[in-house]
């Protein structure tokens, strides 16, 4: 029996890389003949971030039914656990280990973890979310450049990621990956694959849509935000150009679910207060002041704009059992970012068979078709979102059409790629 060890955030995590990493198990584990491991952090970031990340809501068990064993074993924080998680990887003797590239500040310990076991002959593959992160830093490049170099395949999710890799390491020889092609051969293997459809959130047929739009108080049209509340999604982008919309039209809403990122810890702690002060220092050493989040108050807009009876705003996290009642009661989703690699959002608009209203930006230009499974606006421009906005309503797309986009986009034929069949 093959062994795979699929390194990333357990199932207790907040976020999409926590259900990506999850979800890639769990294909991996549909495999009779394969024993699947997930090793996870026990705390991601250097302990000076003010964030939770821990998911304290959700009560449904993402692994129940599988042979899924989970460790938590990797603390950022603690070098110790570092030599103790490359030691336990190794006792496995896995096949191979698939680790989840989403955070430069990550690389500090995967570094070690990724260059140990290669140096020890177990195969790393590196599952690349990005190359060239979306608040990008030189320290970000740095960090990128001496870790994933430490890899014996890759797997990008986009054409735009894989040219980002070819420059920021281009002493390798890559040869392009088909699905279903050996892993083995000259050059170095990289599978341009896809964001695979979230399998853990489903449709509920008996769901009273009706009834839940009525205790929200939305309209007949509704657009959705959805995720955590980060300055390149351009929530402020879709509130502008939702209000263009609500001048010409008074049937829509707008429904905002996501929780503010940088607010998921008690402001008035010391703790809090000294974290962020400390965060505060080390982002102005090393972000990009256009790329710093600390200001950032798109909600301020509905005010601004009197907006109040039009938007409908949940700033917590949702639990993943309640996910689907967000997207049946809306008629689309808004993905109006600055820069775009392969979106979770995406994915799980596939999944309801809810058309997608995206900037035409990196990833997006790749997998929206215009006027088929939904719109492209030109970036940063407020008066084309809005024109598309309001395009969805006039000409709207298919349900059909977008689950027929994401057919072949299944977590099976995924997995099936990775492992070279």
């Amino acid at each position: 029996m093959k062994r795979i060890v699929v390194f990333g955030p357990g199932p207790q995590f907040k976020g999409g890389i926590a259900n990506y990493n999850t979800s890639l198990a769990r294909a991996l584990d549909r495999r009779e003949e394969l024993e699947v491991h997930i090793v996870s952090w026990t705390q991601q970031y250097p302990a000076i971030i003010p964030r939770d990340f821990i998911d304290r809501k959700s009560k449904t068990d993402q692994l129940s039914g599988t042979r899924i064993k989970v460790h938590y074993l990797l603390n950022y924080n603690r070098p110790a656990t570092w030599r103790r998680t490359v030691r336990f990887i190794s006792g496995l003797k896995p096949d191979r280990v698939i680790i989840q590239w989403a955070i430069a500040i990550q690389g500090i310990p995967l570094r070690h973890v990724a260059r140990t076991l290669q140096r020890s002959g177990i195969p790393v593959i590196f599952d690349l979310h990005f190359v060239v992160q979306k608040e990008n830093s030189s320290l970000d490049r740095i960090l990128t450049r001496r870790c994933i170099r430490f890899s014996d395949a890759y797997v990008t999710h986009a054409l735009k990621t894989f040219d980002e890799l070819k420059e920021l390491l281009p002493g390798k020889d890559y040869r392009i990956q088909g699905s279903g092609d050996p892993l083995q051969g000259e050059g170095t293997p990289v599978l341009t694959l896809y964001h695979p459809v979230y399998d853990m959130f489903r449709k509920d047929e008996a769901f009273d849509v009706e009834g839940f739009k009525s205790s929200l108080g939305l309209k007949k049209h509704v657009f959705l935000f959805f995720g955590f509340i980060r300055k390149y999604k351009g929530l402020h982008n879709v509130i502008e150009a939702f209000n263009l919309v609500c001048q010409e039209r008074e049937d829509v809403s707008l429904l905002i679910v996501g929780e503010l990122f940088w607010n998921t810890l008690d402001q008035k702690k010391f703790s809090t207060r000294l974290k962020s002060a400390i965060f505060g220092v080390a982002k102005r050493l090393f972000l990009r002041r256009q790329d710093d989040e600390q200001n950032y108050r798109p909600l301020d807009l509905i005010e601004k704009h009197h907006l109040e009876e039009q938007v409908v705003t949940i700033t917590e996290f949702v639990p993943n059992e309640d996910v689907h009642k967000y997207f049946q009661a809306s008629d689309s989703i808004t993905l109006f970012y600055s820069a775009a690699t392969p979106s979770g959002v995406e994915s799980m608009s596939y999944n309801f068979g809810l058309p997608i209203l995206a900037a035409g930006v990196g990833h997006f230009k790749e997998t929206v078709k215009h006027g088929y499974n939904g719109y492209l606006a030109e970036p940063e421009n407020i008066r084309s979102m809005a024109n598309v906005m309001i395009q969805s309503i006039e000409s709207p797309i298919p349900s059909g059409n977008v689950y027929a986009t994401s057919a072949k986009m299944s977590w099976d034929n995924y997995a099936s790629a990775i492992l070279g069949q």
